[in-house]
């Protein structure tokens, strides 16, 4: 049986398939041809498409993004950079995907974020790409866009979830600020309601601190 890729792009578009070929695995890698799970990519497009339009009409923001929405761009930027160093071709499509769907859930549409995100579009899918570039608005290809830096203090948590081990079997979860001290971070932990229930009123032996990993109480 043979599949047209004519046919695909008709109904799909072109950009569709050409995600769906690199997303299928690592390029090094043998893959039978077929096009289950093309639906899915051109869902994903359309996802995409949503975040810069309201209707058939361009509904972009000048605001300044906020915290998280800087956090989803930078993360994703620095996945793709790394991954395309590496001539990982399958990875990214899935890095877009998290991105759209994070940046949904956050309803941004801010041009700031949005920009970028097209850029990072563009080499995987260059059709839908340069439109959207264009209707945000841009004269030049975006191809001639330099493409985006991650900024390391985007990618930053403000807190850390530390798992609260007691003889080395964890009982509890504490967030805490991730600049926290370690001799702060004992005292937090030593002083949660659960971290007495596990100590049962005995003083502790040692408290094995990881600053942003695990705390460990001997008992």
């Amino acid at each position: 049986n043979v599949v047209n890729p004519d046919d695909v792009v008709a109904e799909h578009g072109a950009d569709a398939l050409r995600l769906h070929e690199m997303f299928l695995g690592p390029i090094e890698m043998h893959k039978p041809w077929n096009t289950k799970g093309i639906e899915g990519v051109s869902k994903f497009l359309r996802k995409l498409w949503r975040l810069y339009h309201e209707g058939d009409e361009v509904a972009v923001s000048e605001d300044g993004p906020n915290k998280a929405e800087l956090k989803t761009l930078h993360k994703t930027i620095q996945k793709i950079s790394e991954d395309l160093e590496r001539f990982s071709f399958n990875t990214p499509v899935s890095a877009l995907m998290v991105a759209v769907n994070e940046l949904t859930e956050l309803k941004c549409n801010k041009r700031s974020i949005l920009e970028p995100l097209t850029v990072l579009l563009s080499c995987h899918a260059p059709h839908i790409a340069e439109e959207l570039w264009s209707r945000l608005g841009n004269d030049t290809s975006i191809s001639e866009v330099d493409w985006p830096v991650a900024d390391e203090k985007h990618l930053k948590d403000d807190n850390v979830n530390y798992p609260i081990s007691f003889n080395g079997k964890t009982r509890f979860q504490l967030e805490l600020p991730a600049d926290m001290g370690k001799d702060q971070v004992e005292k937090e932990v030593l002083s949660h309601a659960m971290a007495e229930k596990w100590l049962e009123g005995k003083p502790p032996k040692k408290v094995i601190v990881v600053p942003g990993r695990i705390v460990n109480v001997v008992v």
